[in-house]
């Protein structure tokens, strides 16, 4: 019995030495030499070189991070690029792993902690866990992700994976260029244009049946809307394809990330472009009929100018806001506004003293459509010219000048210095043509010549108002007088002025004698007196007795 024991130990000895000289089986040996800079020192580590790997579909690099010892070590490299192509297209649609949150040093969370979960996909009922696992390989500790979550990948890869792919030759998806496989590129590709044409389709058709219903009505106002929605409207429709049919590629999270952008961002520009048009053909609507009811009047050219004025406001809000939902889409635009938000006060401050002379320009022009002391289409006096007011924006009045010139001014200057405003009121005018003529001029019949240009030649100038000729100043040499005559507006005013000047100059040259006259007299010079009187004296006769 001892003799039996003594062998059986010496067996196990032997075993022993024969065990201990072989040296130990490396984690997924199948795989070959781990690459020198592939780091698992850490779950963050591993998380974020798996994932870095697939997106850029290297699948035989990301298959080092999964554990593979289960399977036969032929079996390994194929089966284990497929898993980490499989687990990507579940990561990637179902589970957002963020890896700054991991632990990032080698033991984990703890030093007795061998699994760290990256969370949980419902499957059929249930929750699979997502985990990494913490190993020893050649006393070094290594995390991978675990044996029971990737033997869960190919359940959970019929249930979220790409519904094509395991049908569409092994071409479309071997090799994979800036992070997409081939069927992902074409599915892209179909996606976009198949948005489009489709997004065009159903603008068409729901245009045509908008304006079908606008036409019911009698006013155009509302044909004209439903037009201004062509262009705008294929934007949302683009934008909403475009997102469902980038949800069925499973996109990388940044080409995802991308997308959803892309569709809010054209969604926006769509909104903030239908509204720039509703502006204009409201505006454009608006004073087409208040035209047409009132003609020129001042109260249509006073709403004209409110018009234009409260238009331009909206558009420069629509276009603020419009940026400022863009920008927000962006994580560095939301820090600096919220930052902004919280030094409101020194933010507001900083940018009203900087700003001061720009704000107070928008103000003023706000504050010209509200008192309009000029409108659109009024005739004034500014800095020694006159026009016409074509355009008011919130910063400049655009003057029309008679000769065609246009004259840009700021707006503050219709606020802060005088000038003329020849429409203002009553468009009723009067004007004055002077002349200069000799004191021989007959002036009762320049009047009679003043009523027969004003009843003849300028009738359809002349509103029959006023009509006076007077001496207005007299001169040393010559007379000044003033004809006095009234119009409608100041345009006939003009026009009339030029016709009785031009008439009066003709009548008076086809009589010279009125013609002012330079004259001149001679006189009999007269001696100056001798210094003691004798020589006037003696010449002087005697007088009688």
């Amino acid at each position: 019995m001892k003799r039996h024991a003594s062998r059986v130990l010496v067996a196990l000895l032997l075993l022993g030495c024969v065990l201990g000289s072989v040296p130990a089986l490396a984690l997924n040996g199948g795989l070959g030499e781990v690459p020198q800079d592939l780091d698992r020192t850490s779950p963050r580590a591993t998380a974020q070189g798996f994932l870095d790997a697939v997106h850029r579909g290297d699948y035989r690099r990301a298959a080092h991070y999964l554990y593979l010892d289960h399977l036969p070590a032929s079996e390994q490299p194929a089966q284990g690029a497929q898993l980490a192509r499989k687990l990507k297209f579940v990561l990637d649609r179902e589970l957002s792993v963020d890896t700054s949150v991991l632990p990032k040093a080698p033991e984990g969370d703890s030093a007795s902690s061998r699994f760290v979960s990256l969370g949980g996909i419902p499957l059929k009922g249930d929750t699979i866990p997502i985990r990494l696992q913490r190993l020893s390989v050649d006393g070094t500790f290594v995390w991978v992700v675990s044996e029971p979550t990737v033997k869960m990948v190919d359940p959970l890869f019929e249930e979220y994976g790409p519904l094509l792919t395991e049908t569409l030759p092994s071409v479309f998806f071997d090799r994979t260029v800036l992070g997409l496989e081939l069927w992902q590129w074409l599915g892209l590709a179909v996606t976009l244009l198949g948005a489009w044409l489709l997004s065009y389709v159903l603008e068409k058709v729901l245009l045509a049946a908008a304006l079908r219903v606008a036409r019911w009505t009698r006013i155009s106002w509302d044909d004209q809307v439903v037009n201004a929605g062509r262009g705008p409207l294929r934007l949302p429709f683009f934008a909403i394809l475009l997102a469902l049919g980038t949800s069925f590629l499973l996109l990388p999270p940044k080409l995802k990330l991308l997308s959803d952008r892309v569709s809010y961002s054209l969604t926006i520009i769509a909104v903030a472009w239908f509204i720039l048009r509703f502006l204009r053909v409201s505006e454009a609507y608006v004073q087409s009929r208040v035209t047409s009811e009132t003609g020129g009047h001042p109260r249509a050219r006073s709403l004209r100018t409110q018009l234009a004025v409260l238009r331009a406001v909206f558009e420069v809000a629509t276009y603020v806001i419009a940026a400022a939902l863009l920008l927000m889409q962006f994580e560095v635009v939301r820090n600096v506004g919220v930052s902004l938000l919280a030094s409101a006060g020194i933010a507001g401050l900083a940018v009203g003293l900087a700003a001061q002379k720009s704000l107070a320009t928008l103000l003023a022009g706000i504050q010209l459509s509200i008192t309009q002391p000029v409108s659109i289409g009024d005739n004034v006096l500014v800095e020694g010219e006159f026009g016409t007011v074509e355009e008011i924006t919130l910063t400049y009045v655009v003057l029309r000048i008679w000769d065609q010139r246009r004259m840009v001014i700021p707006i503050q200057q219709f606020l802060d210095k005088p000038f003329q405003n020849w429409s203002k009121g009553s468009p009723e005018m009067m004007g004055t043509v002077i002349l200069q003529v000799d004191y021989m001029a007959d002036i009762d019949a320049l009047r009679a010549e003043l009523d027969r240009i004003l009843t003849n030649e300028g009738k359809h100038l002349w509103d029959g108002r006023v009509k006076t000729l007077v001496v207005f100043d007299v001169m040393d040499k010559t007379l000044t007088l003033r004809a006095l005559v009234s119009a409608a507006d100041s345009g006939k005013l003009g026009d009339l002025r030029f016709l009785v000047r031009e008439r009066l100059v003709l009548f008076i040259r086809a009589r010279p004698q009125w013609l002012p006259t330079v004259r001149s007299e001679s006189r009999a010079a007269v001696p100056p007196p001798s210094k003691d009187g004798q020589d006037a004296a003696q010449g002087a006769p005697e007088p009688r007795a």
